[in-house]
């Protein structure tokens, strides 16, 4: 059975366009309850920590770049099969691949500022929202 919850994070090309209250409000009006959520900026070390499992890939040095460029918004949504519902509801990596009304086939750049980050399974949702939030900032 799929988790009710998830992890997001809107990047810095989309904070930086002006692009957050946008994402915010095609997420909750597609029925997202948002349980967790923070404005922040990460660091070079913590972006590194956040992408570790990429750490051998041609594109990780870029991707800790990008990552700490600018703020972020950071979230956890709730949602029945929320995985799930929340990689359909964001689109395919490739904005000019992702289907029409995604977030970020309507706000992403490029492959590489593609706007938003989605949790692939329920045991990342877990791992990437223990990594920004306590369980004293989760409202149940």
């Amino acid at each position: 059975m799929s988790g009710k919850r998830t992890f997001t994070m809107i990047k810095p090309d989309a904070v930086q366009n002006g692009h957050t209250g946008a994402i915010l409000n095609d997420i909750i009006t597609d029925g997202f309850r948002v349980v967790a959520m923070k404005y922040t900026r990460l660091t070079p070390e913590k972006a590194g920590e956040f992408y570790a499992v990429h750490r051998e890939r041609p594109f990780y040095r870029e991707l800790v770049e990008y990552m700490s460029s600018g703020p972020i918004v950071a979230a956890i949504l709730e949602k029945e099969n929320a995985v799930e519902s929340f990689r359909k509801l964001i689109g395919a990596t490739d904005p000019q691949k992702a289907e029409e009304g995604t977030i970020r086939r309507k706000y992403a750049q490029s492959i590489a500022a593609n706007a938003i980050h989605g949790s692939d399974s329920d045991e990342n949702a877990a791992i990437e929202s223990a990594f920004f939030f306590s369980k004293l900032e989760i409202f149940e």
